[in-house]
This record gives structure tokens, C-alpha cells and sequence, in this order.
């Protein structure tokens, strides 16, 4: 059915399609999350200082 050169391409082409697809996961479930999470908790400081400079001023 198939030869070596293509066997050798077709494991490499599933290894290289599973590995993005568990990239993709990791993303989507740790990075991201972890990244907006940061940026909003960085605009709730910013939010407050203003608030406390306006009050102290």
C-alpha cells in the first residue's frame, strides 16, 4: 500500500498535525486565559490609582 518514503511522510505529517493540535489546546486553555487575565487585573490597578490620585488631589 504504501512505501517507506511515504510511510515516513505520513507519520511525519500526523506527528506535526497531533503536536498542533495539543499546541492549540495548551493555548487555548493556559495562555490565553492566563494572558487577559493579567491585562485585566493590570486595568484594575491603573483603575484604582486614578481613582485614589483624583481623590488625593
Amino acid at each position: 500500500m504504501f512505501d517507506f518514503d511515504q510511510y515516513l511522510g505520513f507519520l511525519a505529517f500526523l506527528t506535526i498535525l497531533t503536536l498542533g493540535f495539543w499546541l492549540l489546546i495548551f493555548l487555548l486553555t493556559f495562555v490565553v486565559p492566563y494572558w487577559i487575565g493579567g491585562s485585566l487585573i493590570e486595568k484594575f490597578k491603573e483603575m484604582k490609582e486614578e481613582k485614589k490620585a483624583k481623590r488625593d488631589a
